[in-house]
């Protein structure tokens, strides 16, 4: 479903409580390329043609009784059916818009991925990596064990147009900076290349402190980005992420070349992403605004690339 272009915002078909997407920013210049919606989640994947998207990022909420909507404030307060029933109908149309080759990477609790992972193979995705996110400061909840990491699942359609596996110098105790394992006869070679990403991510966890945020809501931290942009990104891919909160995934993804579009329910959070992207913006060019927003996160050590054609802008700015 292609969306109607108007003066300053896209407006697409109607959801069933009538809501529509508005366009509160549109990039197409100077090496940017990219745009914000404020809207449905839902609504917004809909909004894009099939097989566009290189990465779909899905960070959607947890169903814990979070409030984030005003006119809807137990949108995230539903029966486990209904729930479901919403979000395999999410995973659906991220399905539909990944491109051939492209990933689609799902950070959610276990319980919910497990559920999402059977749902995603149907829609026609291939699995390739559970990835085990570590959670500090969570907290027992009924006849559990204690809660310690998060699933981030990566699905491709077919075999992945990109894969990278990165490297990263190893852990060094804090005090003496001796290597925290021993490599043994290896230590030649990690000195050299550092070590392999594995699929257990215990070096990072939801951002949470204020003095760190951009709203008041968890964010996730900037290198769990920088990793899926690193995994599964290049230049001129087109990166999307329906559930965009404080826009760290979008900084992610301009600071590596990418395209991207990005949507999220509350107008707050789309403005906090402008600000955030013009600020990395005018960084790029050498020009700060006189008004700087907070860094944290934003990928500001990105070069600024020339400005090149975009084959696929057309068919979806």
């Amino acid at each position: 479903m292609a969306p109607e272009q108007t003066r300053g915002k896209v407006v697409a078909t109607p959801g069933h409580d009538g809501q529509r997407l508005e366009r509160v920013r549109l990039y197409r210049s100077q090496g940017v390329n990219g745009r914000i919606v404020h809207g449905d989640a839902l609504l917004f994947l809909r909004s894009l043609d099939d097989g566009i998207a290189d990465i779909v990022f899905l960070d959607p909420p947890f169903n814990l009784g979070k409030k984030y909507s005003d006119s809807n404030p137990s949108l995230d307060r539903r029966p486990d059916d209904e729930y479901a029933e919403w979000l395999f109908a999410v995973l659906n149309e991220s399905a539909r818009v990944i491109a051939p080759g492209g990933a689609l990477y799902l950070y959610h609790l276990p319980k919910w991925a497990m559920r999402a992972g059977t749902q995603l193979e149907t829609a026609g995705l291939r699995f390739h990596q559970w990835i085990a996110v570590m959670m500090k400061n969570g907290f027992v909840r009924g006849q559990r064990l204690y809660p310690a990491n998060y699933a981030l699942l990566l699905f491709t359609k077919g075999k992945p147009k990109r894969f990278e596996r990165p490297r990263f110098p190893a852990p060094r105790c804090r005090h003496c900076g001796k290597y925290t394992k021993d490599y043994g006869g290896y230590r030649p070679i990690i000195d050299r290349q550092g070590v392999n990403l594995s699929d257990f991510w215990e070096d990072l966890s939801p951002v949470r402190h204020p003095s760190r945020k951009h709203r008041g809501a968890n964010e996730l931290p900037k290198m769990l980005f920088d990793r899926v942009v690193a995994i599964s990104g290049a230049p001129d891919a087109l990166y999307v992420d329906p559930f965009a909160g404080s826009g760290t995934g979008a900084l992610c993804a301009l600071s590596a070349d990418l395209r991207f579009a990005v949507c999220d329910l509350v107008r707050a959070n789309c403005e906090i992403i402008q600000s955030r992207l013009d600020h990395l913006i005018s960084s790029r060019r050498g020009k700060c605004p006189s008004t700087r927003t907070r860094s944290h996160g934003s990928g500001s050590s990105s070069r600024c690339s020339p400005a090149t054609s975009r084959s696929k802008a057309a068919s979806w700015t």
